[in-house]
């Protein structure tokens, strides 16, 4: 071979093994790069996946919750929703127009009793935490002398229900009621 050809030669051969050499380099650079990559993914995805989870229990959580509290607020209302309609019955019949509504929303409120010679119990005074009442009614007396008086003055303290969700007793209390205190006037 002649010197020029094999000059030619020799640079082919050198460029070609420079080529080759990047080559590997690159499929090296590339291999790692990928396995980094690779690994990364895994790891955000283990980190996704763990996000995901942790974010699945909050969720969960505060579903929990919330679902608590809702249920908490239904007992509440199923607890006071006699009292409030009651309630409502006292004012209507203290603020009926005339006579006849008000024996008409007195049937309506009657639907509400196991009787309508269910008890009623006022509380007057209260001396020390303990309670004293005006002598006992029935829930027909009290809603006519609602009727009569045309005012509802009486807050509902309790309510008792029988099986059935009747109402059997209700106890009334002075919404004007002034504790008062052992020992006489002076203290």
């Amino acid at each position: 071979m002649n010197y020029a050809k094999r000059q030619t030669f020799l640079i082919c051969s050198v460029i070609c093994a420079f080529l080759l050499w990047v080559s590997s380099c690159k499929s090296a650079v590339s291999t790692r790069t990928n396995a980094s990559v690779d690994a990364g993914k895994t790891n955000a995805g283990k980190e996704a996946t763990a996000a995901k989870g942790e974010d699945k229990i909050k969720r969960a959580e505060t579903e929990e919750s919330v679902k608590q509290r809702a249920i908490g607020a239904l007992k509440i209302m199923k607890e006071n929703a006699p009292k409030v309609r009651l309630n409502e019955y006292f004012n209507a019949i203290a603020n009926a127009d005339n006579a006849a509504i008000a024996d008409l929303i007195i049937t309506r409120a009657l639907t509400m009793f196991a009787s309508s010679k269910t008890t009623v119990l006022i509380e007057i005074s209260e001396l020390d935490g303990k309670s004293n009442y005006d002598k006992p009614t029935t829930i027909l007396a009290y809603f006519t002398y609602l009727k009569t008086q045309k005012k509802n003055l009486d807050d509902i303290r309790t309510i008792k229900t029988d099986a059935n969700g009747k109402i059997i007793e209700v106890e009334l209390k002075k919404n004007n009621l002034i504790p008062l205190r052992s020992g006489g006037a002076n203290q």
